[in-house]
């Protein structure tokens, strides 16, 4: 069993390897240092609370369902980051591309990820025309996690799972 560990992790670094070195490039160096932000503390707090409280229905309850999700959903995070402490993949693999003010904490899962996922999950089950425009974003998210060096595929793929996961609780038990 350990053996298909190791390969599977072996795997996982040429996935991270591909995305972090072979694609680099200006174009998106510049779109992605920016659009990971959307997956960050400042704004999806900030978008969820102020499309609850000024939007109309409903956009409002999805808005409330965003901020339940994405408060809840940081409870299995911050627990799986203290069970399993995955140092950073710029920390621990040579020649990894990072940028500005990289994070040191531990690497799993990715909150950014999970807070995407988490935000926008709502508002695609209520109102699903926008999720074209969502889910691409969301992933975006995870992506640019990856490239800018920062997590590694495992880690966006838990906390997509995780963020989806507490969304559709979520939507699934609101009252």
């Amino acid at each position: 069993m350990s053996r298909f560990f190791v390969r599977l992790q072996a795997f996982e670094q040429k996935i991270f390897m591909w995305i972090n070195g072979r694609l680099h490039n200006r174009f998106l160096n510049f779109w992605l240092y920016y659009l990971t932000h959307l997956g960050g503390a400042t704004f999806t707090i900030a978008a969820s609370l102020l499309i609850a409280t000024l939007a109309p229905q409903p956009w409002k309850q999805a808005g409330y369902m965003a901020c339940a999700a994405l408060a809840i959903s940081h409870i299995p995070v911050a627990a799986a980051k203290k069970l399993y402490p995955r140092i950073r993949p710029y920390l621990a693999l040579p020649g990894t591309n990072t940028f500005r003010n990289p994070l040191s904490d531990h690497s799993f899962p990715s909150g950014h990820t999970t807070a995407i996922f988490s935000v926008t999950v709502p508002f695609m089950m209520i109102v699903p025309s926008v999720t074209s425009v969502l889910l691409p974003l969301a992933s975006i998210v995870g992506f640019s996690r990856i490239y800018l060096g920062l997590h590694y595929p495992s880690d966006v793929l838990a906390g997509a799972v995780i963020g989806t996961s507490v969304a559709l609780g979520t939507v699934a038990f609101w009252p």
